[in-house]
């Protein structure tokens, strides 16, 4: 088998032995049994794709349709989908059931010893710029752009930090480097949107004076609107949004729409790094629509 070979596999009851129950003495095999019409069969997949080619060689997805193939289904018991199953030496070594995350695929990968170094020195990274040391982050992030140039997460990795630490300059030239697809992902977007939020924010009257407006007069949407603003650019969120509910409640005309606008437009921002923020965010809006 050569390294660059991506193995992702379509299983039926006659290629099982071969695909998955012979292959797993070479190379670890992640079985998914799922639906095609269950949302959370299909996110998993499409994660363990996308990782399958991001380790091309290491291990073999296979997916299993239980609609196609009752025989596999009832063979190996499944009884919920997703169900997860990992081969080794043409046995099952661990089930899981329900969906994982990418995160948690990911563990589950690296505790089989597939993993990227640069990932790793990404969540060393991590740790070190919510403690406070970002210079240390930097320092990691640098060293693992090093290692692995390909591993553009470590660039939107820096760029998230250059927007904390308010070198926004360095942020937009890093993140103008970034590939198309790269700036198309979740992440990519929720990058763009805070830079977006920052350059707004520097054109506003500033949160001080925004707040005495407010105090004057309650009613005062333009100075909520722009103290929003300040607040997603503080990263807020809550406070952002509670003035924008404010605002939607009580005047949803408001320079045409601008604050339901606004709260979809955070709420999507928010859907890569704050996904159950996110979620609340939507049920609120809805809650208010209805």
């Amino acid at each position: 088998m050569s390294e660059q070979d991506i193995f992702i596999f379509e299983i039926s009851k006659a290629s099982f032995n071969t695909s998955v129950v012979l292959n797993s003495y070479k190379l670890p095999v992640l079985v998914e049994y799922m639906g095609v019409w269950s949302e959370p069969c299909i996110r998993m997949a499409d994660d363990l794709a996308a990782l399958a080619k991001e380790f091309a060689g290491q291990f073999i997805f296979a997916r299993v349709d239980i609609d196609e193939q009752a025989e596999l289904k009832e063979e190996y018991g499944i009884k919920n989908i997703p169900t997860l199953k990992l081969f080794k030496d043409g046995e099952v070594v661990r089930s899981e059931e329900g969906a994982l995350s990418k995160e948690e695929l990911q563990d589950l990968l690296k505790s089989l010893g597939i993993f990227n170094q640069s990932d790793e020195l990404r969540k060393q990274a991590r740790a070190k710029h919510v403690a406070g040391e970002t210079i240390e982050a930097i320092g990691l992030l640098t060293q693992a752009i090093q290692q692995d140039p390909r591993n553009t997460r470590v660039a939107m990795d820096m760029v998230q930090i250059f927007i904390d630490i308010d070198e926004l300059e360095q942020a937009r030239d890093l993140y103008n480097k970034l590939p198309a697809a790269d700036k198309e992902s979740e992440t990519g977007k929720a990058l763009l949107g805070q830079l977006t939020f920052r350059k707004l924010a520097a054109n506003t009257e500033g949160k001080v004076v925004l707040l005495e407006r407010i105090a004057q007069n309650e009613n005062d949407h333009d100075a909520r609107f722009d103290l929003a603003i300040c607040f997603v650019a503080e990263h807020d969120y809550r406070q952002a949004m509670d003035n924008l509910f404010e605002i939607f409640t009580h005047n949803p005309e408001f320079k045409e729409g601008a604050a339901r606008e606004m709260i979809i437009s955070l709420t999507n921002m928010l859907t890569a790094n704050e996904p159950e923020l996110a979620q609340e965010f939507r049920r609120r809006l809805g809650s208010t629509m209805s």
